[in-house]
């Protein structure tokens, strides 16, 4: 038996209500509604509604995923109730404390009893760390399960039509850093950097909350750089798959990017998927915007490297994981 709790944590209906529904996930059977606030007002409401929930409804195995503040704090507070915890994405590391999500990581991979990775390096860093090696699951990848599992599904956007979108001939780009977006200069020089040197190819744009209250005092505007509303999970794929080669800042674009052998160039210093380069089509550009044009222009010439197999990336990282838990629990 299970209990699917969402925190609330991701509050836009795009981001996180039409994933449920595109997705076929089962409605929750509880919504804690912890979204809003700083980072520590987030982590503390989620730990406090958390802790009223598993104490009425205890359970054997809190399972969290990924690195958000709600993987942390459900952690912490199934700890401290003695439960035990697995984590999914455990053991990866981008060794870069500014950057939230890795605190969560390690606070997280800290408490952990079982991991469920993605990457023989995962592996390895969890090994490092005094993880014992009966404690680590090496499993795949679940985001690659769901992409796989919906490509089938992947639907044209609306704004397809409108823009006169054809296969191959426009480039999608996301951002949401705060080391991209939260120094307005930095921003206004990145996406002027990305418009100089993508020829004549349209920018689709979808545009992230937090990179939204930024770009209103910027006043950038293009006729090849269309800034539109986030996009549900079927409609974004169905761009990224289709299109020239996309520019994020996200890590987890970067996985599905190198599973649908489309460039990817990540606008970040380091990278806790370092599967997604030495395997994948991705490349780490950095966070200087003098960086951008040397990929592109390899990108335009057809030098693109492409990628290989990522092991276990395979659409059944879910199943070996539910394996697991019903061999811990015979």
């Amino acid at each position: 038996d299970y209990r699917l709790v969402h925190t609330g944590q991701h509050y836009d209906k795009n981001m996180s209500g039409s994933f449920f529904e595109q997705l076929e996930i089962p409605q929750p059977h509880v919504n804690l509604e912890c979204s809003g606030g700083s980072q520590a007002e987030q982590t503390a409401n989620i730990m406090i509604a958390f802790e009223k929930e598993l104490l009425a409804n205890q359970v054997d195995l809190v399972l969290v995923v990924g690195d958000v503040s709600s993987t942390m704090a459900c952690a912490l507070v199934a700890q401290k109730l003695h439960t035990k915890v697995a984590h999914v994405e455990g053991g990866i590391r981008s060794d870069d404390w500014t950057m939230p999500e890795e605190i969560n990581r390690l606070v997280t991979d800290s408490i952990t009893n079982y991991f469920f990775t993605t990457s023989e390096t995962a592996n390895k860093n969890l090994i490092r760390s005094g993880v014992s090696e009966d404690q680590i699951f090496y499993v795949g990848n679940t985001m690659i399960d769901t992409l796989l599992k919906q490509k089938q599904n992947f639907r044209k956007p609306q704004i397809w039509n409108d823009l006169k979108l054809s296969e191959g001939n426009y480039i999608v780009m996301t951002l949401h850093r705060p080391a991209n977006v939260d120094e307005e200069s930095q921003l206004k020089d990145m996406i002027d950097e990305i418009i100089a040197n993508t020829k004549d190819f349209p920018l689709v744009f979808p545009v992230h909350p937090r990179t939204a209250k930024i770009l209103k005092g910027l006043h950038i505007s293009h006729p090849r750089l269309h800034m539109v509303e986030p996009l549900g999970y079927l409609e974004f794929n169905y761009l990224v798959e289709r299109s020239k080669a996309v520019i994020t800042d996200s890590g987890g674009i970067t996985e599905e990017a190198s599973i649908l052998s489309v460039p990817c160039m990540t606008l970040r210093d380091n990278t806790e998927r370092p599967e997604t380069i030495t395997l994948g089509t991705n490349e780490l550009v950095g966070t200087n915007p003098k960086n951008i044009k040397p990929y592109l222009d390899k990108l335009f010439h057809g030098k693109w490297k492409t990628g290989k197999k990522i092991p276990l990336w395979d659409g059944k990282a879910s199943e070996r994981i539910v394996k697991s838990i019903l061999d811990f629990y015979k």
